[in-house]
């Protein structure tokens, strides 16, 4: 088997590849731990038989495309690699192969080769196992590839940081106030050792967390991030259909604890959604990766350690506590961005809403008079 093309995703947790025994190519979308998640037949390079083949298939190999599934039923020649080119999507869950500029195939987030979803082709002309054709859904790609050339540009350009980051601290100056410490690039040490480098540096921007301190008439910090909106979450778009509307986000805490101990559970969750190749919803439960007593929203100096995770909440105000700022208004690349607030909760209130549902358990929280606000 012979590997046309190899590229990793700028977040490290997606790779494809092209591959050609010479008798079929195909691409192939792999996780972090080499399994094959999505999956597309490309090319047949020798003339193609009527029916389905069998014989490849049973072998374990990618069967070539029947003759009348194939817009060259007698094969086309080989694929120059020197003309391949991948297209990241910005979400890092899906990509596209380009052939000498023009989109040869597209494998989605939602193509799943366990649930019989392939990946869209340009050569094939209807439906099969293996492929699905890309001209039915080419205006729809073409116009996200153009989408993720423009993102991935706009990650390497100097200066755009610097533009963001000023954008998002103007916002949370009009809705919280002046600022107090300022943390650089807090997902760094979060990030994988495969994560892809343009010029020396990383395509995905990165994430600072911005303290907004207690003044009069709030007597509570305010820590947000900055920079997780810069991109969308993956797979949003297999579980809403209005995927602006939940695909940018910020995380927030209020809280009396000392700012740089609170402020310590960004690097986690700054880059999870792109490492684990999920999203953050409103009322989404997320458990600690370490020992509860790392936990930083845990009292400091105490030998309890109640909290082991967190719930995110998209409206404070369904839990006790002050009134909430609101920070919504914040757009980017036109979809809106939803700051989502961390409540700390512990392991069995973090298996109840896995069991019972978030909606449950924020009941249950407000009916005990939990706050919004970690002290």
């Amino acid at each position: 088997m012979q590997v046309l093309l190899s590229d990793t995703s700028p977040y490290g947790s997606r790779r494809l590849t092209v591959e050609s025994d010479g008798v079929t190519t195909e691409a192939y979308l792999r996780d972090a731990a080499d399994t094959v998640i999505g999956a597309t037949w490309i090319a047949n390079h020798r003339p193609a038989a009527a029916g389905l083949d069998l014989a490849r298939l049973n072998a374990g190999l990618t069967p070539m495309m029947p003759a009348g599934r194939t817009r060259h039923p007698e094969g086309r020649p080989p694929l120059d690699p020197k003309s391949l080119e991948v297209v990241w999507f910005e979400e890092g869950d899906g990509a596209a192969v380009l052939e000498a500029g023009e989109p040869l195939c597209v494998i989605p987030a939602w193509s799943d080769m366990n649930r019989g979803i392939p990946g869209y082709t340009r050569d094939v002309n209807a439906q099969s196992p293996f492929a699905f054709p890309l001209e039915q859904e080419l205006e729809e790609f073409s116009t996200r590839i153009e989408q993720s050339r423009a993102f991935w540009k706009w990650c390497r350009s100097e200066g755009t940081w610097a533009q963001f980051q000023q954008s998002v601290l103007g916002h949370l100056l009009n809705r919280l106030g002046p600022g107090g410490h300022y943390w650089h690039d807090v997902g760094r040490q979060f990030r994988g050792p495969g994560a892809a480098q343009q010029g020396g540096r990383p395509t995905a921007p990165v994430v600072s967390v911005s303290e907004r301190p207690a003044r009069p008439g709030r007597d509570f910090s305010v820590l947000s991030t900055l920079g997780m909106s810069c991109q969308r979450m993956p797979t949003v778009e297999l579980y809403e259909d209005d995927v602006s509307r939940y695909a940018r986000i910020e995380l927030a805490v209020a809280t009396t604890l000392p700012s740089q101990r609170a402020g310590s559970i960004f690097p986690w969750l700054a880059q999870y959604p792109w490492r684990s190749v999920t999203w953050f919803a409103p009322g989404d439960v997320v458990k600690w990766y370490h020992e509860p007593k790392t936990f930083p929203l845990n009292p400091p100096g105490s030998d309890k350690a109640p909290w082991t995770g967190v719930l995110l909440l998209d409206d404070p105000s369904r839990l006790p506590g002050p009134p909430a700022p609101d920070l919504s208004g914040f757009t980017f690349s036109g979809d809106p961005v939803r700051w989502l607030w961390l409540v700390p909760i512990s392991d069995e209130e973090y298996q109840y809403a896995k069991a019972e549902g978030s909606n449950a358990l924020i009941r249950r929280l407000r009916d005990q008079g939990r706050s919004w606000v970690v002290s």
